[in-house]
């Protein structure tokens, strides 16, 4: 079998200040944005690099996927962005108004700082070691 993990759901509250915050503060690339039509959209913004994993951003319509906008995670990082340099990013990122939990740290793994995106879902911003 030859796989790879194409997108993951995010569930946002309006399509535009999605597109706005991961295309204007992270750096995104909308790569996707189409109308299908009854008020949904087909949203999907990547990172910029290598092709990989995307975001598939989803409005929230209905009560239940509304409470969950921002708490997909259940408050624990479960997002990661790598980066090939953090420190050249990790200012960058906090001139554009991005919200760190935290100071950057160095662990076994890597270079590392959580954030929050605009709903509150927990990130880390890593850039691994490589052995």
């Amino acid at each position: 079998m030859n796989q790879r993990l194409a997108h993951v759901t995010v569930l946002v509250r309006k399509y535009d200040e999605a597109i706005a915050f991961y295309t204007g503060v992270l750096g995104f690339t909308l790569v996707e944005n189409l109308d299908m039509g009854g008020g949904k959209r087909w949203v999907v913004v990547a990172p910029s690099g290598p092709a990989g994993c995307s975001l598939l951003l989803a409005e929230a319509k209905t009560e239940e996927e509304r409470r969950a906008v921002g708490h997909q995670g259940g408050g624990r990082v479960w997002l990661f962005l790598h980066t090939d340099n953090f420190w050249r990013d990790h200012p960058v990122l906090q001139a554009r108004g991005l919200r760190f939990q935290e100071e950057p740290r160095t662990e076994p793994y890597g270079y590392v700082a959580v954030f929050e995106d605009l709903y509150g879902n927990r990130w880390d911003l890593l850039e691994p070691l490589t052995s």
